[in-house]
């Protein structure tokens, strides 16, 4: 199908298109819910399974919404701040934040509303606890593509790993239980 008649049948389907310049490689039925121009060649755009942003190592790359630990619109730009999980145990992640990545968009369209609506839809709970050397932030977050929640747990700094992988992981073993003990 030529470029413009593939815009115009999604566009009749009420779906977006898929930008010009966008380098990625959507999955079979992943949709397009907004995008935005950088107004650099680079594209920004929102799929149900996350958040494509432009890479300048591998063009475009989707960080998925659980991974996405902040996003803020000011100014014309779009703050993200992406986690990089560890998995000491199953259904459990610890996170750190990399540094922010700013992205100005020229014409933003419903791109900060969306972005807002699926990072905070994407959290079911979340609670503070002190542990040794600070305290961490539980969050129970769900995940694109999958069933059920994934326990996220972002340390602050100087709090003790060793006492923050031992909490995750008896937590994670509780919400396992109460999962598997109730009644479907």
């Amino acid at each position: 199908m030529t470029g413009w008649w593939k815009q115009f049948t999604e566009r009749l389907a009420g779906r977006e298109p898929v930008p010009d310049g966008f380098e990625g490689t959507l999955e079979g039925d992943e949709r397009v819910l907004a995008s935005a121009s950088t107004g650099l060649g680079g594209v920004v755009l929102a799929t149900p399974l996350g958040l494509w942003l432009p890479d300048v190592e591998v063009g475009h790359r989707r960080v998925g919404w659980h991974l996405i630990s902040k996003a803020t619109w000011r100014d014309g730009v779009l703050t993200v701040v992406e986690s990089v999980a560890e998995e000491p145990a199953e259904d459990v992640q610890v996170l750190s934040d990399r540094a922010p990545r700013r992205y100005g968009l020229e014409q933003p369209g419903r791109l900060p509303e969306i972005v807002h609506k699926r990072v905070t839809g994407s959290i079911q709970s979340r609670h503070h606890r002190e542990l040794p050397g600070g305290g961490a932030w539980f969050v129970q977050r769900r995940m694109p593509g999958r069933d059920g929640v994934l326990l996220q747990v972002r340390p602050e700094p100087g709090t003790d790993a060793g006492a923050v992988t031992e909490v995750a992981t008896a937590v994670a073993a509780q919400i396992r239980q109460a999962r598997d003990a109730s009644p479907e």
